[in-house]
């Protein structure tokens, strides 16, 4: 069976960033598969097109760069908020509002960002709001462990179930 739309795929990977020995951000090991549903839009569509029709046992080595992954670092991302906004029951949580700190926040749609705190001062917080990843290049390394079929309630809800959700030690 083949790396295709609807079907459910495990995956262990090492990902550097910006060279093939790059410094390296994330590692998911075999014992600990990343299982997701292919072509729901779930995964990058850059990452998802390098592993299409792989099947199991295949490794990978690709490299995506960051245009067609988190983008550039835009300076549009980085947002001055008034301070008041961070106001919970008019009291503001000084404890989240330190320099690093990543905050999570809701725009007037109700999508979902991150924020890093850049600083603060007395009326002002600054976030930046670029994805920690935007700016540099992605090297996947990695091999493909399994490939089913997704049941149809992961079709339904657009994502995995079952196996993922528990770690067997």
């Amino acid at each position: 069976m083949i790396v295709n739309k609807n079907k459910v795929v495990s995956i262990s990977y090492e990902l550097r960033i910006n060279a093939k020995d790059g410094e390296l951000v994330e590692v998911v090991e075999n014992d600990k598969p990343m299982n997701y549903l292919h072509g729901v839009g779930s995964m990058l569509e850059s990452f998802e097109f390098q592993l299409e029709g792989l099947k199991k046992g295949d490794v990978f080595d690709f490299m995506i760069l960051a245009a067609d992954a988190y983008g550039e670092e835009s300076d549009e991302a980085i947002v001055d908020l008034p301070k008041t906004v961070f106001q919970v029951d008019g009291e503001i949580d000084e404890e989240m509002l330190v320099e690093g700190n990543v905050i999570p926040m809701q725009d007037k749609d109700g999508n979902h960002y991150d924020g890093i705190v850049l600083s603060i001062t007395d009326e002002m917080v600054q976030l930046d709001f670029n994805h920690p990843l935007a700016g540099d290049d992605l090297y996947f390394t990695g091999k493909v462990l399994d490939v089913r079929e997704a049941t149809k309630t992961e079709l339904e809800h657009g994502h995995v179930h079952g196996e993922h959700d528990h770690h067997h030690n």
